[in-house]
């Protein structure tokens, strides 16, 4: 098997491939571009989106040349896949703001100072634009059968539960094999990955590209990530893991991964660091904390950089101190809170994770505190004296969630 592909394996990111014997044959005979498409809807990828960019660091990492597609014309109109209404349209200057965004977050994950391997960055509506809508139908249109088209889960999905799927949206999966088309004629780009929602989309391209050019394209995917606790991650509406530390901290982002469940660490370790495997084998037998530790930091110095990753680690063994004040926390601010609410409230403000009823019982069972003291009463108010003594709150959630909060 290809080197790339035995490491895609055995980090655990394989889940489906359109024809994997000739793809690791292509792999093993030449370097090649792979693509991975991106819609900008907000100025920030997310962990969710965390997968995606290692499979194209792994790519670079082994030798080929990785595309990046941000999708300028598709944000747009807006992927249905796993989606349960249409998307709000943003603005067009929005989508360009975002664009440029999301690129700088990229560049920090790939290596831009190898020519042969530099990633090439492209956004589709510089060709979708301005498409001729009777030449597409005709020449690009008449692969399509809306029999198969209503076959993908992306429609069929949303069908079955009565949920409106505009005929806008019902394109998306043409647009997006049209894109690989697109790549594969312009940029020699024979293989699209994407997660496994995507399958449909990237089989209507490699398909559409051997009808219209017989040129050989391959499609990849990974499976959806779940975590312990059975949740997706990284695609809670509330809350989101953003990889721009001006949505969400350094000292934040660490503590995300620090405080992952037992069972997934050894799992995230292979998928979201570049430790080599033997590597994370050995640290298997570390005690279970450490090993988290050493995930957040590689994760952290990832995107942030050593140096982040080292502070974002002493803040927290600072905050984890039980008399420590929480002054070394990154500020958590907040402009709506009316002074004399109670904790309830100010839990349910600063993390919508916690539902009320969750929030009591950790107060039933000691598990908030308000600088240092517990909290025993679920109607404790957050007093002007309070926040004026310091200048801010230390608020403390079980042994791992701190908080400086500054109203």
């Amino acid at each position: 098997m290809n080197d790339f592909l035995k490491e895609f394996k055995d980090r655990g990111y394989f889940y489906q491939c359109t024809d994997e014997k000739a793809l690791s044959n292509k792999l093993n005979e030449e370097s090649i571009k792979g693509y991975i498409g991106f819609d900008c809807t907000a100025q920030s990828l997310h962990v969710g989106s965390l997968l995606q960019i290692m499979c194209l660091r792994l790519l670079q990492k082994h030798g080929h040349r990785p595309i990046v597609l941000l999708g300028g014309g598709t944000t747009r109109i807006g992927d249905p896949s796993g989606k349960d209404k249409t998307r709000k349209i943003l603005e067009e200057i929005k989508i360009e703001e975002n664009i440029k965004s999301i690129e700088k977050i990229l560049k920090k994950f790939l290596n831009t100072d190898d020519e042969k391997t530099s990633p090439i960055f492209v956004n589709n509506y510089s060709w979708l634009k301005n498409l001729n809508y009777i030449s597409f139908l005709r020449d690009i249109g008449k692969h399509f059968t809306i029999n198969k088209m209503l076959s993908f889960d992306s429609v069929k999905l949303r069908l079955e539960r009565e949920q409106s799927l505009s005929y806008m949206e019902f394109n998306y999966m043409i647009l997006q094999a049209y894109d690989f088309l697109e790549l594969n004629k312009n940029q020699n780009c024979l293989l699209q990955i994407g997660g496994s929602d995507q399958w449909g989309n990237i089989v209507n391209g490699v398909e559409l590209i051997k009808r219209y050019s017989s040129n050989e394209a391959y499609g990849l995917t990974t499976g959806l990530i779940t975590l312990a606790s059975g949740t997706k991650m990284g695609k809670t509406e509330n809350g989101a893991i953003w990889l721009d530390k001006k949505l969400f901290s350094v000292f934040e982002y660490w503590q995300f991964w620090r405080n992952t469940d037992d069972r997934d660490v050894l799992k995230f370790l292979k998928m979201f660091t570049d430790l080599k495997l033997n590597e994370i084998e050995s640290i298997s037998n570390e005690n279970i904390n450490q090993q988290k530790i050493i995930l957040a930091n590689e994760a952290t110095s990832m995107l942030h950089g050593a140096k982040e990753a080292e502070e974002a680690e002493n803040i927290a063994k600072n905050s984890f101190l039980e008399n420590s004040s929480g002054k070394n926390l990154p500020d958590t601010k907040i402009n709506n809170f009316n002074i004399d609410n109670d904790i309830i409230n100010l839990i349910s403000t600063i993390d919508k994770n916690f539902s009320k009823s969750e929030i009591r019982r950790l107060i039933k069972s000691h598990g908030i505190k308000i600088n240092n003291e517990t909290v025993y009463d679920e109607k404790f108010k957050i007093s002007k004296e309070l926040i004026e003594k310091k200048g801010f709150i230390k608020l403390s959630i079980g042994k791992k969630k701190h908080y400086k909060i500054v109203i």
